[in-house]
């Protein structure tokens, strides 16, 4: 068994435990991160990609909207490098009431979010694909974030400062002395290894799996609800902008550009277990005819990948239990002690990626507060170069970025630009990597092909590299084409179908890749 003693343990390795960890080690804390999988691979890697100006809540909630006004400014600045500030438009439909329109902009002065009437003819003039019939357009500053990205900007930073980041190490009891956290206890699940942390505070920032670190400590029962929402990736950027409709906020009422895709979301439906998302294809297809409304001809476009995400959404009373489309965006930290007689932990719920910073900001307060300690926070004030260059990411300046080495460095990912170079590297930094983990950091298999080419390059880069063997290479290939297989089956029809049958074929026909040597286990999450 393994032993550590800190200051304070986080848990849950999405984008509010990895501000959580660099808030903390920022402070002059000694603190360990615990996540049960890949940082970034819950709710975190399951959005839309979208970092909000806040008029999406202007007028159904105006404090998140205020809140994401002011960390939309923080994070384009401290993490320049993981943004791309594309700008954003709420356009009302040929069939939406223009009289909304008046409401949002009256929300945003009172708000604080920079918001500003465009003529219809301007707005369409700059994203030709948008309905003709559009009514009304408004001009905000919504961008697109890599939350990977993000994510592991905000990790690097926190080990900069002395914090460990354990990830694929899974939480199983927390022990309590007199009441108050005395331990934490993990098991890494690569190795099989136990480990003991010996602790006096445990920050729980594991999001829609917080009501159960919650009852390992004894406490009562977290309402932390999750919200489940469908979103689908398009074959390509059909817009440049975020486009949204100038509505209250319902289903599928967002486009994003992200990268070299458009992404269309979202369903939000409560659902009992954040571990079984299902995606259900009434709910895609109703992603499609809301693409529709926006961008006529939608549907014609190629769809590329659906997935689901559950969103930690915190139990709202003004509301029933199972409308969490209507609860509120806001966050929320839950005092153990006031509440259940335990010390040294707190629980936050609720908020977005967007406001990540300032709910990392939020709970480490609160603790500091506990521990009558007074330590300023200082992460909107310290940029983090290791998600960028000072400026923020411009999609169309990729291939002008890498055509200096394109001749030394081949590309192995068209679709997203990746090298030889990047995957390499990646690969000697983290030798029990999946592929999937990889993926998260270099965008692998995610354009327009989904590792139809790059998945096979990659497995013999990975074989001819000294860390991986002809078995591990067969069953990384192997659990990378099973996890983008999974959001291909809910969209498949016609042409795209049967490209896939063929891809399928060629994989466990000509490859024969179901029978290729193989490990005898491997780490599936």
């Amino acid at each position: 068994m393994r032993k550590l003693a800190v200051d304070v343990v986080v848990i849950g390795g999405g984008s509010t435990g990895a501000g959580v960890v660099r808030d903390v080690a920022m402070r002059g804390y000694s603190t360990v991160l615990l996540e049960r999988a890949d940082l970034g691979q819950g709710t975190t890697g399951r959005f839309h990609g979208l970092l909000h100006s806040g008029g999406r809540y202007v007028v159904s909630d105006p404090l998140s909207a205020t809140e994401c006004a002011q960390e939309n400014a923080i994070l384009s600045r401290i993490q320049a490098g993981a943004v791309e500030m594309t700008g954003g438009y709420f356009v009302t439909g040929p069939d939406d009431d223009p009289a909304f329109a008046d409401k949002f902009l009256a929300g945003a002065a009172a708000t604080g979010v920079p918001a500003q009437e465009i003529p219809v003819a301007e707005a369409l003039r700059n994203e030709p694909r948008l309905n003709r019939g559009i009514k009304r357009a408004i001009e905000v500053l919504d961008g697109t974030v890599d939350g990977w990205q993000l994510v592991w900007g905000a990790a690097n930073s926190a080990k900069h400062y002395g914090a460990e980041i354990l990830t694929y190490h899974k939480v199983t009891k927390i022990d309590t002395v007199d009441g108050h956290v005395a331990a934490v206890h993990a098991t890494d699940l690569r190795s099989g290894e136990d480990v003991l942390i010996e602790t006096g505070f445990v920050l729980n920032c594991a999001g829609p799996w917080a009501g159960q670190i919650a009852a390992m400590a004894g406490a009562h029962p977290v309402d932390v609800i999750p919200g489940r929402g469908i979103m689908v990736a398009m074959s390509h950027r059909l817009v440049n902008r975020v486009v949204n409709r100038c509505i209250h906020p319902a289903d599928g009422d967002i486009l994003v550009p992200v990268h070299t895709v458009s992404i269309i979301g979202t369903t939000d439906v409560k659902v009992d277990d954040p571990d079984n998302l299902a995606i259900e294809p009434n709910e895609v297809q109703q992603m499609f005819d809301a693409g529709e409304v926006l961008v006529p001809g939608f549907r014609k476009a190629r769809a590329l990948h659906a997935w689901a995400g559950a969103r930690p959404l915190i139990k709202d009373s003004r509301v029933a239990a199972t409308d969490t489309r209507h609860m509120s965006r806001g966050m929320a930290v839950i005092d153990h002690t006031t509440r259940d007689g335990l010390d040294g932990m707190l629980t936050i719920g609720g908020g977005k990626l967007t406001t990540y910073r300032l709910m990392a900001e939020h709970i480490v307060d609160a603790m500091c507060d506990k521990l009558g300690e007074k330590r300023v926070c200082r992460t909107a004030e310290e940029d983090m170069p290791v998600t960028g260059a000072g400026h923020n990411y411009v999609v169309t300046h990729r291939l002008h970025d890498r055509e200096h080495d394109r001749l030394d460095d081949q590309i192995i990912c068209e679709c997203e630009l990746m090298s030889r170079k990047m995957f390499t590297e990646a690969l000697a930094e983290q030798p029990k990597g999946t592929f999937d983990d990889l993926r998260r950091q270099l965008r692998l298999g995610m354009g327009p092909c989904q590792g139809g080419f790059c998945s096979m390059r990659a497995t013999g880069i990975a074989l001819a590299s000294e860390h991986i063997d002809i078995e591990r290479a067969t069953e990384l290939l192997r659990l990378f084409l099973k996890n983008r297989w999974i959001g291909l089956w809910p969209i498949l029809h016609g042409e795209q179908l049967r490209q896939t049958a063929l891809d399928n074929w060629i994989f466990s026909g000509t490859l024969d890749i179901e029978h290729l040597p193989a490990a005898e286990s491997e780490v599936v999450l």
